[in-house]
């Protein structure tokens, strides 16, 4: 069992920053690759970023490109997400997930989550 726990979300102007850190227990925490997905209210949920097992890799979904960073420290059992030029669009519960592989998307692929931190975006 892994446990995740987001933290990070409140409310921002757009425009803004925003640093979401996603904590891990066990000593496994590098044999996981670790995702971002968001669920905005009425939409399904969707992914956001991925890192691979040894944060030598990451992948993002096209609406977030140059403006997210995920990134990992191994060391600390944590996963981030550096949110920069924040927009209303981007309001949505975001959630920390453990999978076994970076380059997957879909939510299936992945095996643990966290409970999610909201992210609220004002303009």
């Amino acid at each position: 069992q892994v446990q995740l726990v987001e933290s990070g979300g409140e409310l921002v102007q757009a425009g803004g920053s925003l640093r979401l850190s996603c904590a891990a227990s066990g000593r496994t925490f590098s044999s996981y690759a670790m995702a971002w997905f968001r669920q905005a209210a009425g939409k399904e949920r969707e992914f956001v970023a991925s890192v691979s097992k040894s944060g030598d890799f990451t992948y993002y979904a096209d609406f977030v490109k140059g403006r997210f960073t995920i990134s990992r420290d191994n060391a600390k059992n944590t996963v981030y997400l550096q949110m920069n030029s924040l927009k209303p669009e981007d309001t949505a519960i975001y959630y920390c997930a453990a999978g076994t592989a970076y380059y997957y998307v879909a939510s299936f692929r992945y095996d643990y989550w966290g409970q999610g931190t909201q992210v609220s975006v004002s303009s």
